[in-house]
Formats: structure tokens, sequence, C-alpha cells
């Protein structure tokens, strides 16, 4: 471009060369959210964030030597709203150039250090957002006006020393479109990589396809075209296959981290960085280029990427094969990830299920005190009956209880009969989780049920801090690393942690459709097999085992055999589990308690018996500590003495 050529003299030329190899066809990782990082730190999502770049400099640098670190090849500059439209809402129209100049000086100050310390080269690119008005004949802005105010952001761009140019977010094609123009007029050397963000359909927010964004943008002149931002992963993987019919041009992936979650008043992504780094392979198998992360991503999801983008190249090159939930082994750690025992040979229940044979669980939940004698009577009980494990929640509900791991140790030790921890993410950070599961492997506890965990306002303190890491998806793949031999650090543990990895479903949740897509990606991440929310429905069972017929693993029923009216309307409403109104009314029709009771226990029966050649096992909760009850569901009636 002659403005910068100007600037920069022969090492501008000479880096324009450089620029040139990452538009032809390799591999790219880009960086991931600005602003998530930005409001992580503190800042008040009020202010204007590319203002910063001159109040707090250091605050923008460290963003950006993270994602250095986290191995991105390309970073933006912190100037996605510093146009002349989205700045005068702060006061600021008037400090379009110091903004992005000073933008992409710190951007190219960061490149710069991190080149001379690591000895490896990374690209600044020029974030270029939608202007946050609409063009004529929806807005009052004109094409012109548009594209005057693009040039005189890009041009101060150009002056701070970037690479290239990425024009993202474009809720239309018009208006990306006058973005690139812009760019031709005022920068014609740089290159100018192009994305827009879509709805559900996969359609450009004016209803535009993602075919003819790709003709459109490549005929304007873009040299590389894209999808950012959208609704998370899966959206941006179906544009960029249809792209991809579309033109030749490097295609960029840059999704948000999957939706938002309301978790205590905020908007909280909880897609794992797992989950993205295997998204990664998909996009480039799909056809891109370039990957890399918007809203939502953090560090932690661009080191995932890279490492799974490193894992593919091993794969492509036949040096090593690498299965999606075998941990990634960096070239600093020089060291070989340990074979896990053969599934069957973990615990007593994974050695039922390898052999098909049918097992049987019951739920004990955590006392909220110290004194789990009860519990202990329970699991004893249960035991002499010949139930296989026991299920011990992690503080169900978010309430204040005895901590899972300790219930288990104690009926492992005590009593003699194999458990299953329920670990949940909301309490602990990615330390906390890895810490506790090594100190469970090496008590004994092998059994692990992966859950993402009620949110706190939904318990006793609700406003207690949630943590959530990661989420399910991203616990599954941490405990598969420890069981490879390596935290996520890729620190050797000194072999295989060998835990079974068990995951939850719900078959009666509203919105299915998320739920399967949800299930699938646990089973990507290694889950080896599930265990249901309770199931009154045995139609719903039936259509969910259906629907994931091609990625099952064994699954275990859940099953509540119901105490009263109360507990069955309580399930219904405050629980969202489906209920039918023939259960319901079975319930209601009980004269009293031990009518109740009995009729709870002959539909917890009978569910069994419809089920039991669909699945692999059931569990059974107890509730209100009725342990004698959920034995005889499972029609195991010696004669004990009752604890309950």
């Amino acid at each position: 471009m002659t403005y910068w050529r100007e600037r920069n003299g022969l090492e501008g030329v000479g880096m324009v060369v450089e620029v040139d190899k990452l538009f032809d066809g390799r591999t790219v990782l880009c960086d991931g959210a600005m602003g998530t990082m930005l409001y992580s730190c503190g800042v008040f999502i009020n202010r204007c964030y590319d203002e910063l770049n001159l109040s707090q400099p250091d605050t923008i640098r460290s963003v950006h030597e993270q994602y250095l670190q986290a191995g991105a090849q390309i970073i933006e500059t912190n100037t996605f709203g510093a146009n002349r439209f989205r700045l005068e809402h702060f006061g600021l129209a008037d400090k379009v150039q110091e903004i992005n100049l000073a933008g992409a000086r710190i951007a190219r100050q960061c490149v710069s250090a991190f080149g001379d310390k690591q000895g490896s080269q990374a690209f600044v690119a020029g974030a270029v957002g939608s202007l946050g008005v609409k063009l004529q004949p929806y807005g009052e802005i004109s094409a012109d006006q548009a594209r005057a105010a693009f040039a005189e952001q890009i041009v101060a761009l150009a002056e701070g020393g970037v690479d290239l140019l990425i024009v993202e977010t474009m809720m239309s094609v018009a208006e990306a479109e006058q973005a690139v123009l812009a760019a031709r007029e005022v920068a014609s050397l740089c290159k100018v990589a192009v994305m827009v963000t879509v709805d559900e359909a996969g359609n450009c927010l004016d209803g535009t396809s993602p075919e003819e964004v790709a003709r459109r943008l490549t005929a304007a002149g873009a040299h590389a075209v894209g999808c950012n931002c959208s609704s998370g992963p899966p959206i941006v993987l179906s544009v960029i296959e249809r792209m991809r019919q579309a033109t030749s041009l490097p295609l960029i992936a840059m999704p948000n981290a999957g939706l938002p979650r309301d978790v205590e008043g905020r908007n909280i992504y909880l897609t794992s960085p797992e989950y993205m780094g295997s998204y990664a392979r998909k996009f480039i198998r799909a056809g891109a280029s370039w990957v890399g992360g918007c809203c939502g991503t953090t560090p932690a999801h661009i080191r995932a990427m890279r490492s799974s983008l490193r894992a593919m190249e091993a794969q492509d090159k036949g040096e090593k094969s690498v299965e999606p939930q075998t941990v990634v082994i960096s070239p600093e750690t020089k060291a070989v990830a340990v074979e896990p025992m053969p599934f069957r040979e973990r615990s007593g229940i994974a050695r039922k299920i390898a052999d098909g044979e049918f097992v049987t669980l019951v739920e004990i939940v955590p006392p909220k005190g110290f004194d789990c004698g009860k519990e202990l009577a329970g699991a004893a009980l249960l035991a002499k009956r010949g139930v296989d494990a026991i299920n011990v929640p992690d503080s169900p509900r978010a309430s204040a209880r005895m901590s899972a791991q300790s219930l288990c140790v104690q009926i492992q030790q005590k009593i003699g009969i194999e458990t299953v921890l329920h670990y949940t993410c909301r309490d602990r950070n990615i330390l906390s989780i890895q810490s506790d599961l090594l100190g469970a492997s090496s008590l004994g506890l092998k059994n692990i049920l992966c859950l993402t965990g009620d949110p706190p306002k939904m318990g006793n303190y609700p406003d207690a801090t949630a943590v959530f890491d990661v989420d399910a998806i991203g616990l599954v793949r941490i405990v598969q690393g420890l069981n490879h031999g390596f935290d996520l650090a890729r620190n050797v543990i000194g072999g295989s942690a060998g835990f079974t990895v068990s995951v939850a479903a719900n078959p009666g949740v509203p919105d299915i459709d998320h739920e399967i897509r949800r299930f699938a990606a646990k089973v990507e991440a290694g889950a080896e097999f599930c265990i249901t929310q309770p199931v009154f429905d045995r139609k719903l069972l039936e259509e969910f085992l259906r629907r994931i017929e091609a990625f099952r693993i064994p699954v275990i029923a859940g099953i509540w055999p119901l105490t009263s009216l109360r507990n069955a309307e309580f399930m219904k409403n405050d629980l969202r589990v489906s209920m039918p109104d023939n259960v319901l009314a079975r319930m209601a029709s009980a004269p009293d308690k031990d009518a109740a009771l009995a009729e709870g226990l002959t539909i917890a029966q009978e569910m069994l018996a419809g089920v039991r050649s669909a699945v692999q096992g059931v569990q059974v909760s107890a509730p209100f500590g009725k342990f004698a009850a959920a034995a005889e569901v499972l029609g195991l009636y010696e004669e004990v003495e009752s604890v309950a």
C-alpha cells in the first residue's frame, strides 16, 4: 500500500512479501477476544474499549502478550469500534486517528518484542469492525460516508504499522464492500481479510447467503473471506463449508465460544477450550486456512486450538496418530503420552459395562452436616442387597453439603462398595479441578461423572461466586488428559489416572436438539458411558436413544421412585423434569402417604421393566434417604435391617 510503503520504507516492502505467505493456503492461527479479556480485567462494559489504547496501554499490551504466548500468529489491534460513528457515542469522534495509531503501535511493539524473545514471527492485523450504523436505504448513511469512515480508520492503522487488515463482524455485505473499497483506495498494498457474522440459518444478517457473500467479497477485492462471531463453532463450520463452494480465496473461521449463558447475572461463555480445539481441526478439514476466536474466547482457547492443529499436522504427516481425546504433547515436553489401561480393568462398573452386564447404581446424597452415619448405613444395606455401586452427587442444586469426594472415600473404605463421584465445574478453577482429580485417583476413586453443575443462585447461597472455568465437555477432556498421563500444562503426572469417564444427559429437556449436540461433543471429548436424569416418560428415552445412535455409548437410565404428588409436582415444576399427566394422576389418586409411596415404587418398577432391554443399566435415586425403597425398585429384597 502506497501510504504504508512511504512510512516504512524498504522494511515495509519486505514485510509485504512475508504477509503474502499468510494467504497462500497455509494454516494460520489468529487470536481470540479482546473485549472478553478486558471485561475479565474489571473494565466495565459501558467504557469505550478502544480508548483504552490511550488510557490503559499496559492492559492492552498484556492481552496481546497472552495471545502471543498461547501461539497466535496474528494478533488484532484493539480497534474494533474505533471508527467515527462508534466513537461518537463516547464523545471521541475527534480521536479516530489517535486511538487507531496507538492501537497499532501497541500491537506492533508486542509482536516485535515477542519475535526478539522467542525467535518466532507474528503479524499485526488492523481490526476494523462494523460502523454501528445502517447504510442507505435502511439507514441514513450513504455508501460514500461509510467508505470515508472506513478510510479514516484504515489510514491511521496503516501509519501505526499494521501488516494487514481484518474487517470483521460485518452485518451486511454492502457495508463490507465499502470497507474493502476504502482499503484499496488508501492502502492499496495491504491485504484485506473480511468476515461476516451470521444468523442461525447461516445467512449474513442482511439475509445474504454464505455463497453470495463469498462471491461478492471476492469480486470486491478481498484477499480472504470468512465468518466470525455468530452463535458458535457449529454454525460457523456450516458457513465455511458453503463458502468453500463459491470462492477459491483463503477462508477464515473465528467463532464465539458458543452462546453465552446467564450465570450470576453475567453472560458467561461455557464452551471449553478443548471443544474449540476440536473445531479448529474441523474448520481446516472444511477448507478454512485461518482459525481463531471471537467473543468468549481466551488465550486458553487459542492454546487448545494450537495444540489441536499441531496434532492434525502430525497425523497428516504420518508422524503420530493422536485421537481426539488424547492429550497433545507440546514439543517442549519431549515426553510420550501413556496408554490408559483397558476400560474394563479400571473399575468394577467398567468391567460390567465392557462385558455387557446390566449395571445397578443407587444415588446417595451427602448430608448437610458432618455426620454421615445414615448414608454409610444406607450404603451397607444396598451393598448387601447386591447393588453394584453408589452414586454420590456433588452438592446438588448448589446446596452446601459434605463433599462428595469425602463421602465416596468413606463408603469405599468403610463399606467396601464401589462409588461414582459426581464432579462439577461450578466451584473450582482448573487448578483445583486437577488437584481434586489427582487426589481422587490416589484414594482409589476411579469412576467420575463429569458435570457442569448448577449455578449458585439456585441454592441456599445465591451470592456465592461461580467459577465455570470449563463446562462438562472441557472436564471430560481434562479427565482424559489425566488418563493419558498429563495435566493441562502438559506436565507428566507419573502414569495414567485410570478413571472411567461418564457424563450426564437429559432426554426430557425442552431443547432436545441442543442436548443432543452437547452429548455428541461429550462423546467426542472422550465420554465412555452416560447416566441420564430421571426419566418418567419411556418414549422420551427411546427417542433420545434413537437420536444418539450414530455416537452411542453405554447408557444408564435414571429412575426416581416418587414419594407423593407434591414430590411429582416439584420434579415437574421446579426441576423441569418431563412428567406425564398419567403419572401425576396416579400419584394424585393415592389416598394416603403409604399408598403414595407404594404407587411411586410401582411406577419406578414399571419404568425399569420397560427400559431394561434398551439400556445398559439403571441408576435409582433414594429420595429422602429411602434406601430400602431404591433397592426394591431393583428387585432386591433380602431381609436386612432397614435404615430408612
